[in-house]
């Protein structure tokens, strides 16, 4: 948002706060005598990094992505528990016994988004686009950030054409036919895995990362695809000003597509959303205003502002304010504003780099080391604290509401033992030894963890709490400043010691935590590198079984190993809260689709007048 914006915000919402009435950017718009839209405004934390779904992995450009392209299957916006559904696909895929050989049919007609590149003819999406949007995540030029999902999954005969575009001098040829993948007809797309894969369904179900994408655009923008996404989605890319605002408006060629739910019965918010919607046509809102605003108050003042219609995942810092003993403060109940809360399917963590000399590796004193760390960082003092009770304590990689979280497990991941800390480091060396006052590596080099973080407030209070907790067993600690986008090419690359972030499924399986201490997904969700063969051989026995307790055991054996090892110190599960101003209607956050902007709508009537 821009800075006049910003001000304007903190006036509304100082009046709002005074019980004055306060004039809404729409209000100022109703003046003009031209039609009103409908318009879905709210801000991002973070900076979008680009829009092109093989080069992406963080959630915010993968949400912006969800919403401009489109996957084979898509989640049920308000089933609980989740439930996919066809999407460019006209029914579920037809699998094969041993869920080696997955075959899916088309729906007719979909047509991409217009653009220069069609020389003014609608272009239908097929099954060689599909084919294709596959392929380009094996290309090495795109350094794709997913490719490990589909590497994992072993689509027959694209590593051997990775490697081959791998050598001096070769480009990726994406002509040549193979198994993996393969247009069987115009409408019919088959995908061939070297070994069985219960859960390929999921791998077909992510717009944001897997949204099918046309040939000709992706040759004719090269280099700047990621300034040109052209996608089937309900949205298109109307206006962008990186970093700071992007504009989304409604695709014209979007076909007609009626709102459909299947709410729980025991659900009477998602049934009453139901009741609302059925019959409505997809989209429902014709713009979508997405603001960048890092700090935490602006985003707040905004919403209390009117400035926005959704405060999605209300900062912690004002939490106490807007969620008092998690119920909505009789303020805002006042004004008709409404909350949605919910578990995310997600983790909160710090890594260790395993391949950094100081904090890394696998030898006993190193795995001392990082054990004493994460003994000595007090988690529950950051839920409570930082995060002001808006997590629950992890005592795993595995995430409430995912496969294979289990609520009585109890481990040391969660464990605040200074005295043991102070223990391991003296056992293994760590000790002060040159009378500095601060602990040495065993050798006698100075002792300093280097700690990646960003400038804005909350990572300045999570930052308050390493220093806090380290300098209490005397180990150094200092905090490298950088933007987050920057902290991830170098995570990507292996050149961070510590860092601080979270990780979002985007299915609600457990596997998709233990990828992150899966050694081939080094770069990619594996952030800290960490590649243990006995870890790799667990994960590659569970993914090939089927939902079960034979599954279940090998996930848990998995999980303890990240444990005992400790490449990564998980702290906490977030829960989020949304806020929603009375004209949103239709909204319920979902822990693991994106795509969900077509779902909502604006009512018109009940904005603010001036």
């Amino acid at each position: 948002m821009k800075f006049a914006g910003w001000i304007q915000g903190v006036v509304v919402a100082c009046l709002v706060l005074l019980g004055k009435p306060a004039a809404s950017a729409e209000a100022t718009r109703q003046d003009t005598g031209a039609p009103q839209e409908k318009v879905l405004r709210y801000a991002f934390p973070i900076a979008e990094t680009g829009f092109d779904p093989v080069q992406l992995s963080d959630l915010y450009s993968i949400t912006l992505t969800a919403n401009m392209f489109e996957s084979l299957y898509e989640y049920d916006y308000l089933a609980r528990p989740f439930k996919l559904r066809p999407l460019l696909a006209t029914a579920m895929p037809e699998v094969s016994n041993n869920y080696r050989t997955w075959t899916v049919r088309l729906r007719q007609g979909v047509l991409f988004a217009d653009d220069p590149v069609f020389a003014g003819k609608k272009r239908e999406l097929t099954a060689q686009d599909v084919a294709y949007t596959y392929k380009r995540h094996y290309d090495p030029r795109n350094k794709s950030q997913n490719l490990y999902l589909l590497e994992n999954d072993q689509l027959l005969g694209l590593s051997e054409l990775k490697a081959a575009a791998e050598k001096p001098g070769a480009k990726f040829d994406y002509d040549h036919p193979v198994e993996g993948v393969r247009a069987l007809d115009r409408y019919t797309v088959q995908f061939n895995l070297a070994a069985p894969s219960p859960r390929f369904l999921y791998r077909l179900a992510s717009a944001g990362t897997f949204g099918v994408v046309a040939r000709e655009v992706v040759e004719h923008y090269g280099d700047r695809i990621m300034e040109h996404p052209v996608g089937t989605g309900p949205f298109v890319l109307d206006q962008w000003k990186r970093s700071s605002k992007i504009t989304f408006a409604r695709n014209k060629n979007f076909r007609v597509e009626p709102y459909q739910a299947e709410p729980p019965a025991d659900d009477p918010r998602s049934q009453a959303i139901y009741q609302a919607m059925q019959g409505k046509t997809l989209p429902m809102v014709d713009r979508v205003e997405i603001s960048i605003i890092e700090e935490p108050q602006p985003r707040w003042l905004s919403f209390l502002g009117n400035e926005f219609d959704l405060m999605e995942r209300l900062p912690n810092a004002f939490s106490y304010q807007a969620i008092p003993n998690n119920r909505l403060a009789p303020n805002l109940v006042k004004r008709g504003i409404s909350m949605d809360r919910a578990h995310t399917v997600s983790v909160a963590f710090t890594y260790f780099g395993m391949e950094n000399p100081v904090v890394g590796g696998y030898t006993p004193e190193k795995v001392a080391l990082r054990r004493a760390i994460a003994l000595a960082y007090n988690s529950d003092e950051e839920v409570r604290l930082a995060r002001k009770n808006q997590a629950v304590l992890a005592q795993g990689p595995l995430a409430p509401a995912a496969y294979g979280y289990e609520p009585q497990f109890k481990s040391e991941m969660s464990d605040f033992n200074r005295a043991r800390a102070m223990a391991l480091l003296d056992m293994y060396g760590y000790v002060d030894k040159n009378g500095d006052g601060w602990r040495d590596l065993p050798d006698g080099r100075p002792l300093v963890l280097e700690y990646a973080t960003s400038p804005d407030a909350a990572s300045r209070e999570l930052n308050e709490l390493w220093k806090k907790n380290m300098d209490a067993i005397g180990i150094r600690i200092e905090f490298k400043i950088a933007k987050w986008p920057e902290h991830l090419k170098a995570s990507r690359t292996g050149k961070l010691m510590m860092w601080g972030l979270g990780w979002s499924a985007t299915d609600p399986d457990g596997e998709t935590f233990l990828q992150m201490a899966n050694g081939p997904a080094k770069g990619g969700a594996n952030h800290s590198r960490f590649d243990l063969p006995a870890f790799n051989r667990l994960f590659d026995a569970q993914k090939a079984l089927p939902d079960g307790p034979e599954r279940l055991a090998l996930m848990q054996q998995a999980a303890k190993l990240m444990i005992a090892y400790m490449p990564y110190k998980i702290n906490a599960h977030p829960v989020a809260t949304d806020l929603m101003q009375p004209w949103l209607l239709g909204y319920r956050r979902h822990s693991t689709s994106r795509g969900t902007w077509k779902y909502v709508d604006i009512d018109l009537s009940k904005l603010p007048q001036q």
